[in-house]
């Protein structure tokens, strides 16, 4: 019911739009004005909106709202659901993965397949003031092991931020780790053994792939929609037999997707009834581009079947390896295999992280980041409408940093890899983010960079490689 409101509420808009009454750069009406004049939820405004944005009518700017387009531009639609095989797969692009992590160092190329922001965009400075008076506030100047949860202080706060969704934690229900990648792995090895099978959605970030085969596990991929992720009902048909579901709820890495809170409070229903644990990525959800933070499924959960996990490596610091999981029910398995793992967690970087989270340089920093992140998807999704070939399909994230783009099918994106090396230009081809024979003709690029002209010239010769190899005489 909920879809079919949000469908004729954003073909509403749309005929709005082309009848002229609607006219380029004019403001949409607030969210809860929506809401109220037309008797539904904010959430099925958000969602008609984000309809409209995926067939390029509107557009969204930070903290301002939703603005008709300049030009009713239909070159670029959002990519395809995702439709991977109902079977596990363990495929993996071994060689590809290695080739693009060989070059991820190499300051000589623009590194479009990077999923980090840039050093630019991170307070550097601060944070070196912070390491220095981390040494003096710590004992032994920050040299002795640390209590195995992490950090108190830090701890604190994260569970004090938790509270601005909804989260009921406190620093007794988290764990700090070394990234998300840590506490992911962490959650793994809790929750399964080999053999035991997870869900995840399809593309996925490497990563995790990487990670479930090296322990063992089936994977069985879902498919998923660029704007509202995993396909419930698919879910549903296998949920009886996994042990584990792994996701990325807010700004899925690679496609973008951000699920709506009723798809997030259905899936913990969902995962409560059936007793099966979720492993919550909520590694980008600070970084948004709407009014407010997206909840995380862990904000509906009463029983403790999700386990949260997070890190500040895409916001603050990604070489301080900080992050963390609020693990519910499973607080006790995470924390045997910390002690078996590395027992404490590095004691500079979580007292430097607490310090700039306690004196606010945090939330002003994200503000600032959400900006110039937001400003960069806008150039880079108007640079691939005007340099890239007619047919190519581009997701529009509502927040993170990085881009789908589904080109055509006739296009190999690993061999369009080694073209673009040798102009100076690192994609992530989408063979990466699966572990099934799936995703040749798409490609990962990361706006996470300083815009400026020579990287607008870089996407320009990245456009006119792509058009080399199409092929317009095969079908797409």
């Amino acid at each position: 019911m909920e879809q079919h409101l949000y469908l004729s509420l954003a073909a509403s808009f749309e005929k709005q739009i082309a009848g002229g009454l609607l006219k380029a750069g004019e403001k949409l009406p607030s969210i809860r004005k929506v809401s109220a004049l037309y008797g539904v939820s904010k959430n099925t405004v958000i969602q008609a909106y984000l309809t409209l944005e995926s067939r390029s009518l509107i557009i969204s700017r930070p903290q301002s709202g939703f603005y008709v387009g300049s030009g009713v531009d239909f070159r670029l639609p959002v990519p395809d659901k995702s439709q991977p095989s109902a079977l596990s797969a363990h495929q993996e692009a071994d060689g590809l993965i290695g080739k693009v992590f060989q070059q991820l160092t190499n300051t000589r190329i623009t590194q479009l397949s990077l999923s980090v922001p840039a050093p630019s965009f991170l307070p550097i400075s601060k944070l070196n003031k912070c390491l220095s008076k981390a040494m003096l506030n710590l004992p032994s100047g920050g040299t002795g092991y640390g209590d195995i949860q992490g950090n108190m202080r830090l701890r604190s706060l994260i569970s004090k931020r938790a509270f601005t969704w909804g989260g009921d934690l406190d620093s007794g229900d988290l764990v700090i780790t070394a990234g998300v990648m840590n506490a992911i792995s962490f959650a793994l090895m809790a929750l399964t053994k080999p053999g035991d099978s997870v869900a995840v959605e399809s593309p996925v970030y490497y990563g995790m792939l990487q990670l479930a085969k090296h322990l063992g596990l089936r994977v069985i991929e879902l498919p998923t929609h660029p704007l509202e992720g995993i396909d419930l009902q698919a879910l549903e048909t296998i949920l009886p037999d996994l042990n584990a579901l792994l996701l990325v709820t807010n700004f899925n890495n690679p496609l973008g997707s951000s699920m709506p809170e009723d798809r997030k409070k259905k899936l913990v229903e969902m995962i409560t009834a059936n007793q099966v644990p979720l492993i919550e990525n909520d590694l980008y959800g600070e970084v948004y581009f709407g009014e407010k933070r997206p909840k995380p499924c862990k904000a509906f959960d009463q029983q403790g079947w999700v386990l949260w996990c997070g890190s500040f490596s895409k916001t603050l610091a990604p070489g301080y390896r900080v992050g963390w999981i609020a693990p519910g029910r499973y607080l006790r398995q995470v924390l045997r295999q910390k002690a078996f793992h590395s027992l404490s967690s590095t004691t500079l970087t979580q007292e430097a992280v607490a310090e700039f989270m306690e004196n606010g340089g945090y939330d002003k920093h994200l503000v600032t980041l959400r900006k110039r992140l937001f400003s960069n998807r806008e150039h880079f999704i108007q640079s691939i409408g005007a340099y890239f070939p007619e047919g190519t399909k581009v997701s529009r994230p509502q927040g993170g940093f990085v881009l789908w783009i589904e080109c055509h099918r006739s296009i190999n994106t690993a061999k369009l890899y080694e073209a673009a090396m040798a102009q100076g230009i690192s994609i992530a081809p989408g063979r990466m983010f699966t572990l099934q024979d799936q995703f040749h003709h798409c490609m990962r690029l990361s706006f996470g960079l300083d815009w400026n002209e020579r990287l607008e010239q870089k996407l320009q010769l990245l456009g006119k490689l792509v058009s080399e190899f199409t092929s317009p005489n095969e079908p797409s």
